[in-house]
């Protein structure tokens, strides 16, 4: 079944910060950092009706699964790292991550667990705060997704196809973040 995208909603903020809330109760000093990110963290951009969160940590320590699966969480132990996209350089560690998802029945969410410093930790936050600054590079970017949800013949292959155009992205978010110095925003 292919993703489906749906205009932004305004709801979207606030069940980021009600899981938000839970987590860092849950954390503690385990978690530096939670944020919201993704498209449904832009606002004004379509998105799947998903909610994904980086939990940024100083490193990947089992307790985190302990805890997260405590909360319910499915720890997906296949998924070890983001892509490294081309032209980046670095170490592959640098795209090592744990990733969960929500219970079966539940609204859904992404959990995103990164180390504190790598490229894969700041990519996403870097990404959030390039759309939220420039908003018909948002725009564009939910045309791609309309698109590719609905004329992909494979819907397994929508993130393949995808990923090089956040990439694309990316590449030029890192020009502006150079030239404003750009700092991540909180969530």
């Amino acid at each position: 079944m292919s993703p489906e995208i749906i205009p932004y909603q305004p709801e979207w903020p606030r069940r980021f910060a009600a899981l938000a809330e839970t987590l860092r109760r849950a954390l503690g000093d385990l978690a530096l950092r939670i944020d919201h990110i993704g498209s449904t963290a832009v606002p004004g951009l379509a998105a799947k009706d998903v909610i994904d969160i980086q939990i940024t940590v100083p490193a990947l320590d089992p307790r985190l699964i302990t805890v997260l699966q405590g909360l319910g969480y499915l720890w997906r132990s296949e998924i070890t790292c983001d892509h490294h996209p081309p032209g980046v350089s670095g170490e592959d560690a640098d795209w090592e991550k744990w990733y969960f998802t929500s219970p079966p029945g539940l609204p859904a969410v992404h959990l995103h667990v990164r180390v504190h410093g790598r490229a894969n930790q700041r990519y996403p936050l870097l990404f959030r705060d390039y759309l939220r600054a420039h908003p018909a590079t948002a725009a564009a970017y939910a045309e791609l997704k309309r698109r590719l949800a609905r004329h992909l013949a494979d819907p397994e292959m929508y993130s393949e196809v995808k990923d090089p155009a956040v990439d694309l992205i990316y590449l030029a978010a890192e020009e502006w973040a150079a030239e404003i110095g750009w700092q991540p925003a909180d969530s």
